[in-house]
């Protein structure tokens, strides 16, 4: 009982499918609690008979057909109960599909090892790309247009959905919808090279407001730097061969389609860095641009030791849009 106990902590923690925050999730929930509780009751009743069956009298003993048994344990009652969850699976499907027509569409590309997140990529004039980072309001179902750009990876967000394979040329749907605000943490779900364990991202679920807020803001380039530090920063940043795997928009016109890394644009306003590796602040920056390696070895982002302490503290303050 101390060892069946001690293992129930596991089911919590910040990736907990037993505690759902949307729709998706609590149908899954549901469902496995009545999986496992049927799973019980069945174990349960196979113990009792086997032990009434150990331990009775002899002179109560009394011949059983076998072909009745094996009809009635062996075939009837499997058919009868698999035929029930595979009903109750299939009008439970709808949860899961959620509208035809989504308020809100949102493209998720799988890299080794990060996460693109791209908004309105139909229309390219609004749409803007972040990383490893996707914000959603409160109460609307959203749909993820899942892609890969190398291998086989899997999408995973416990809190609000099932896992959802993503594969290079295919493109997966999958909907999901956060009941309250709250930040959700998800995981590459299957493996996928050296550092499929750092391969994370979160769902930041915010209130109809301040997502329409931030939507304004991602849309905005990022503002010309003003101080020394600054400038210098974006002058490391383009003499540095940064140019040729991220972007900033605002930098000479930058596409953001055009790049092998994540789009570095209002990078402050991200919560984590490193596939969710790392907390966003400066020193974590920084570390990053000069030991990416250290940080995520086998990563195609090359470590810069030979930046000095001024050029990366210049760089930082570039990124993060430092006056």
């Amino acid at each position: 009982m101390t060892a069946g106990l001690t293992l129930l902590t596991g089911c919590g923690g910040v990736q907990s499918s037993l505690a759902p925050k949307g729709p998706a999730a609590a149908e899954i929930a549901h469902i496995s609690w009545i999986m496992f509780i049927g799973a019980a009751l069945i174990l349960l009743l196979v113990m009792v008979l086997a032990l009434y069956a150990m331990y009775r009298a002899p002179e109560k003993r009394v011949p059983v057909a076998a072909n009745k048994l094996i009809i009635a344990g062996g075939v009837a009652f499997p058919v009868i109960t698999l035929t029930a969850l595979l009903v109750y699976g299939v009008w439970s499907m709808g949860a899961l599909r959620g509208d035809p027509q989504p308020a809100l569409t949102i493209d998720v590309t799988g890299n080794q090892w990060w996460w693109e997140v791209r908004y309105q990529r139909d229309v390219p004039s609004a749409g803007f790309a972040t990383a490893n980072e996707i914000r959603i309001p409160v109460g609307v179902q959203v749909q993820l247009r899942l892609h890969s750009n190398d291998v086989i990876h899997s999408f995973w967000v416990p809190n609000l959905a099932g896992k959802m394979d993503v594969m290079p040329g295919r493109v997966n749907s999958l909907v999901i919808q956060a009941d309250n605000e709250g930040v959700f943490r998800g995981q590459c779900a299957e493996f996928c090279g050296a550092q499929h364990a750092r391969m994370a991202f979160f769902v930041i679920a915010q209130p109809r407001a301040e997502f329409d807020a931030w939507m304004v803001q991602q849309r905005t380039p990022a503002a010309a730097p003003t101080s020394d530090l600054a400038r210098r920063g974006l002058e490391l940043f383009r003499n540095n061969r940064c140019m040729e795997c991220h972007a900033v928009r605002a930098i000479d016109g930058m596409a953001i389609d055009t790049r092998k890394g994540p789009d570095l644009t209002h990078i402050a306003s991200r919560t984590h860095l490193a596939g969710g590796t790392l907390k966003n602040n400066r020193d974590n920056l920084i570390r990053i641009i000069a030991d990416s390696q250290g940080v995520k070895p086998g990563s195609r982002m090359p470590s810069f030791p030979d930046l000095g302490a001024d050029e990366l503290e210049a760089l930082a303050a570039y990124l993060e849009g430092s006056p």
